[in-house]
């Protein structure tokens, strides 16, 4: 009878120890968790010269830094929720300079992070712990919303565009400012990338001294999808020689000349306060008439031509920049 029991008691027993070696799995301290996730980041092509810089405080990672467009805050953030230990995400990540709301994302669905709450953005602000959440957040309210033709794209123009060399058809980058808003909703995000081409281009000494630039943008990324799209030409013209002055013609919307684009990182941002007072389109002078030049770092209003349907539930922050 001893010898029965005895023969049910082991089985029992190494069950038990199994279980308990199994619940007592230890978790990743914060400073192995940031060294892995910057290990993550860094094995990452599409970011690994981005100036991202992880930190951890009770599992929660905190990315910080300035990348150069919202696909790299989007992939950064990704990256970070799959590294093995992290319980959420919080991206704090500026894009091309701006601040825009934080987002919070998990590993259970690394690649839908949400917009963070009022309560979790106050925690962020200071450096705080994020707030438990009351309950699952509802599911978010998609609706389609149409972009209509006129609405003004706000346009940070991320090179230098000179009449002298510039070739109709050459294409050129650039990064929306602030967050585009209509119906109610965030239909274009501040730091979505944008393309254009050169329209047209004279070079003052082959037409007498009458310069001529007109660009505009011809697509932008939103959430990682390029949505084609028409705006008005932003158009400067050299009004000859000794004439000083630049004209906007064609239908484009007016220009917001800001040259401030030193934290961003841009190609512009050693132009200075020498191009800085002079708008964001600027004539060189000569003998041989002015030529216009479109600065780096400048931001220009198009206008768009056209209409287009996005779909979205993203609320509008109080976090873009006021121009």
């Amino acid at each position: 009878m001893t010898k029965t029991r005895r023969t049910h008691f082991l089985p029992v027993c190494a069950a038990a120890l199994l279980l308990t070696f199994a619940g007592c799995k230890s978790t990743v301290d914060d400073q192995t968790l940031a060294n892995n996730v910057k290990a993550a980041l860094s094995a990452d092509q599409i970011i690994a010269s981005q100036p991202i810089q992880p930190s951890v405080q009770n599992g929660v990672v905190t990315l910080t830094g300035n990348v150069s467009d919202e696909t790299a805050s989007s992939v950064a953030a990704t990256d970070a929720a799959k590294v093995t230990g992290v319980k959420e995400v919080v991206n704090s990540l500026t894009v091309a300079g701006m601040a825009v709301a934080p987002t919070v994302t998990t590993p259970s669905a690394p690649d839908t992070p949400r917009v963070a709450t009022p309560a979790e953005r106050s925690a962020i602000a200071t450096n705080q712990p994020l707030p438990p959440p009351a309950s699952a957040p509802p599911a978010p309210a998609y609706r389609d919303i149409t972009v209509p033709a006129g609405t003004i794209l706000p346009v940070r123009i991320t090179q230098t565009l000179d009449s002298a060399t510039a070739q109709p058809g050459q294409p050129f980058n650039g990064v929306v400012t602030r967050e585009v808003v209509a119906g109610g909703l965030v239909v274009i995000p501040a730091g979505a990338p944008v393309s254009g081409t050169v329209v047209a281009a004279k070079d003052a000494a082959h037409f007498k001294g009458s310069s001529l630039l007109s660009i505009q943008i011809t697509s932008l990324a939103r959430h990682n999808h390029t949505i084609a799209i028409s705006t008005d030409a932003y158009s400067v013209e050299g009004k000859g020689r000794g004439g000083n002055t630049a004209a906007k013609i064609g239908g484009g919307a007016a220009i917001g000349a800001v040259l401030g684009g030193i934290f961003g990182g841009g190609k512009g941002a050693a132009i200075g306060a020498g191009a800085g007072a002079g708008g964001g389109a600027i004539l060189q002078g000569s003998t041989r008439g002015q030529q216009v030049v479109i600065s780096s770092e400048s931001i220009i209003r198009f206008s768009l031509a056209n209409s287009f349907t996005v779909r979205t539930a993203e609320a509008p922050t109080d976090m873009a920049p006021a121009q």
